[in-house]
């Protein structure tokens, strides 16, 4: 076996494992299942379970390992930080915190009069551009079908997956969903909230949904619409974001700037963190003093972290690796049998299947030392480390052509 290449290992190399995930069901709620495997360390791309077994991360803990796992760059970030100033209450500001809004603004283009809010996650990132489009003083909020934005009562709220929603309601009114693809729709939903339209929200690229781009025809409608009405684009890029699609930002691939956007996963590079990103003094100016807050929100350690992601994505310029490898993985996929489609941009990826095979492919893929998500029945969603390699990437390639079209055609039967 290479250096590269990963191992097969089933039930008789899952010793320890199989302990821990026994204790794991005895001690943490049942909110995930039982895991697939209990993971012990990660360098790069790759990742060893309790037993020494070695998986290539194909997932990057959904989309949030933007630079692998334990690059050095980020772990001296975060271990100087940590002897310095992690915690200092929003009584009080620290430069790290400061140097990431700025950093932040710069990056996303953003005129005089914007701010940043910090938060820890993208559930609470759009609990506040929730506020933020309430603080409007208009009610009525667009969202999409097939979105995700999060599980928190508001966040929920603006999220159409039934099967999440209902153990929960009722939540918050006054939202309207419409299709991605229906243009009409969304004109006829605007047209029916008038001046109560405080927002539309939605995601570039739909990632819970199997990583389907929102029509960019679709996306100018919601930017005319917001203007003319005097109402907040808020675009949800907690996935999309910090160099996923091979850009900053998914919205600067179409040239459509939003009034709001949100972010998490990547920027802090493993490190939770969220944060609000307000264009212009209109926006900038909406959550003001009581507000809105969070504890934990912009603190010194969340902020090196993602000061460092970004500084790496710079210095190794993985937005340009993000498009190559993303690039070949595309053509590479889409030229295996049973794959019908590869959608997405940059190292947000899904393969569309001939047959719902996602979760059996998923599941053997794991088996031969591969990471990989099945966010549909129909579709692999691949969100690896943006430093993932050329080489790696032609490793998992290799499996589904020699394994996952045979699991494809199975999955006909």
């Amino acid at each position: 076996m290479s250096d590269l290449q990963p191992g097969a290992h089933g039930e008789a190399g899952l010793t320890r494992g199989a302990v821990d995930l026994q204790r794991y069901t005895h001690s943490l709620m049942g909110t995930y299942g039982v895991p697939m495997r209990v993971l012990a360390r990660g360098e790069g791309s790759w990742v060893w379970d309790a037993d020494g077994n070695r998986y290539l991360d194909l997932l990057g803990g959904i989309a949030v390992n933007a630079l692998g796992h334990a690059h050095p760059a980020w772990v001296a970030a975060i271990a100087h930080q940590a002897g310095t100033l992690a915690q200092a209450s929003n009584f009080f500001a620290t430069e790290p915190q400061i140097r990431l809004a700025e950093r932040l603004l710069d990056l996303a283009q953003a005129p005089p009069g914007s701010r940043v809010f910090f938060a820890n996650s993208g559930t609470e990132a759009n609990e506040a551009a929730f506020k933020m489009a309430r603080r409007t003083g208009k009610g009525t909020i667009i969202a999409l079908e097939h979105g995700f934005h999060g599980r928190s009562m508001g966040a929920l709220s603006l999220t159409a997956k039934e099967a999440i929603r209902a153990p929960f309601a009722p939540l918050l009114e006054r939202v309207v969903f419409v299709e991605p693809t229906d243009e009409a729709a969304l004109r006829a939903a605007v047209a029916e909230a008038g001046d109560d339209l405080a927002a539309i929200i939605l995601e570039p690229i739909q990632g819970e949904a199997g990583v389907r781009p929102v029509p960019h025809a679709f996306i100018a409608a919601a930017r005319e619409l917001t203007l003319r009405h005097h109402a907040l684009l808020i675009m949800d890029e907690i996935q999309t974001g910090v160099a996923r699609t091979g850009a900053w930002f998914a919205h600067q691939l179409g040239g459509i700037r939003p009034d709001v956007m949100t972010l998490a996963k990547g920027l802090g590079g493993g490190f939770p963190i969220g944060a609000v990103v307000a264009f212009g003094e209109t926006a900038g100016a909406l959550l003001t003093k009581g507000d809105h807050g969070t504890t934990f929100g912009g603190n010194a350690l969340a902020a090196a972290a993602a000061l460092a992601t970004l500084d790496v994505i710079e210095s190794e310029d993985l937005l340009a690796n993000a498009k190559a490898v993303g690039e070949h993985l595309r053509t590479s996929l889409e030229a295996i049998d049973g794959v019908v489609e590869v959608r997405g941009e940059g190292l947000m990826l899904g393969i569309g299947l001939a047959h719902p095979a996602a979760a059996t492919i998923a599941a053997a893929a794991v088996e031969a030392g591969f990471i990989v998500n099945p966010p549909s029945p129909d579709t692999i969603r691949l969100v690896p480390a943006l430093t993932l390699t050329r080489p790696e990437a032609d490793l998992f390639i290799a499996w589904m052509a020699e394994h996952g079209a045979r699991l494809i055609t199975e999955g006909s039967a």
